[in-house]
């Protein structure tokens, strides 16, 4: 799935909330979070996120630049000033001035749309990469979790085979099994001594990964989540996802605030095609009299109108339209993807739920039974073991993965779909 990246008042409202207040749900890192914690706690301290804000904030900023308008000039001048005690050319001369340009066409009320147009884009763009943050703790507090039951597993079936040994080694001792056999079955300690390690380590880089999307810099020891990897029953029909996507995905919203700053781009363009007259007035003194005036100059735009600006935007515009229609067609089938990879997940997840998980473990305790009985072969019983290994990694594995499809069927549309 590709990688997809509030208007004015309303992102203001919402970063003047992240600034000052935590939600109630959020906890510290050294608690056990759980995922809507999790994803709280990474608003309010991403640094990347708080980067992001500071961006529309800066977008914001040329609103002012925008409304600002045009400084008046000030014109001084003096003339036939001489240093003699006589001018031959008469009394010297003083003037001052005040002009101004005064725009035509609405030209300020323009720069303001387009302002604040662009300040949209870049609003719904902030509110795109936060979910898309939102998604990446989902899916690190999903592997942090699964690392976490990976590492209850392994513990568990290292503790279960050690007390196995150590019956072996009594049997062993009063001459039940011979040395060959007890050293194939101490050999297999070995395996789960492993996974045992491996699932630790695996732990502490997940829990690593998402302290990170959390905004700590120096992953805790203490840190921990709570949650369940059980699933909830998905209530919406693809169709009710699509609409739920199309209405709330802010990467869409972006492209549809796009269209409107290129079409205000080209109102901008079009007004900035016409004259502005510069207006002034100034007083004039030269010897004992004084005078007033004005002065009017109109600029005659014969060539220049700013066509290159206006065909510019125009394309623009168009290609913004084609680009929207794109990016609907784009979140309909991301939606339709997750959808479908959900529901092979949930099936997936359910064979080994209901039916493959409870039979490995029952061959491996009836075949375990045996063995200590001599009843079974000891290739049996090493057979069971490790199919009951493979059959209880690949059901966490399958409910991870449904878990995971879960999160991204969010993500694709913008809403929390767990019920």
């Amino acid at each position: 799935m590709k990688s997809l990246i509030l208007s004015g008042s309303l992102l203001l409202q919402a970063v003047a909330f992240a600034q000052t207040a935590a939600p109630p749900s959020a906890s510290a890192p050294g608690q056990p979070l759980t995922i809507s914690q999790a994803v709280d706690y990474a608003r309010l301290h991403s640094p990347g996120l708080q980067g992001l804000q500071a961006h529309v904030s800066a977008v914001q900023a040329l609103e002012i630049t925008a409304g600002l308008r045009l400084n008046p000039s000030i014109v001084g001048e003096g003339t036939q000033n001489t240093l003699s005690n006589t001018d031959p050319n008469g009394p010297p001369f003083y003037g001052i001035g005040l002009q101004r340009v005064f725009e035509t066409g609405g030209k300020r009320s323009l720069r303001l749309d387009a302002a604040r147009a662009n300040t949209g884009v870049a609003s719904a763009q902030f509110d795109d990469q936060r979910r898309s943050l939102d998604f990446a703790v989902r899916i690190a507090f999903t592997r942090m979790l699964q690392a976490k039951l990976a590492l209850a597993i392994a513990n568990d079936n290292l503790a279960g085979y050690r007390r196995t040994v150590d019956l072996m080694k009594v049997r062993l001792d009063v001459g039940d099994v011979d040395r060959t056999d007890f050293d194939r079955i101490e050999l297999q300690l070995a395996g789960f001594e492993n996974d045992q390690t491996n699932a630790q380590l695996n732990l502490t880089q997940a829990s690593e990964q998402l302290q990170l999307l959390l905004g700590e810099p120096h992953g805790l020891t203490s840190f921990d989540i709570t949650g369940t990897l059980d699933l909830p029953q998905l209530a919406s029909t693809e169709k009710q996802l699509e609409d739920a996507a199309i209405a709330a995905r802010p990467d869409l919203l972006a492209a549809s605030r796009q269209v409107r700053a290129n079409e205000a781009a080209i109102r901008l363009a079009n007004a900035n095609g016409k004259t502005d007259p510069q207006f002034g007035v100034e007083y004039e003194h030269s010897g004992t009299g004084s005078t007033g005036g004005f002065n009017l100059q109109i600029p005659l735009r014969i060539f220049d109108h700013n066509q290159g600006e206006q065909e510019r935007t125009r394309r623009e515009a168009e290609s913004s339209r084609l680009l929207l229609q794109q990016q609907v067609n784009q979140v309909i089938s991301d939606v339709d993807q997750a959808y479908a990879a959900y529901q092979a997940a949930v099936v997936q997840n359910a064979r080994y739920q209901t039916k493959y998980l409870a039979e490995a473990a029952h061959v491996r305790d009836n075949l375990e039974f045996a063995y200590r009985n001599g009843n079974a072969t000891l290739l049996d019983y090493l057979s069971a073991l490790q199919d009951y290994r493979l059959t209880n990694l690949a059901a966490l594995n399958a409910q991870a993965t449904a878990q995971t499809a879960l999160h991204q069927l969010s993500y694709a549309t913008a809403t929390e779909v767990n019920p």
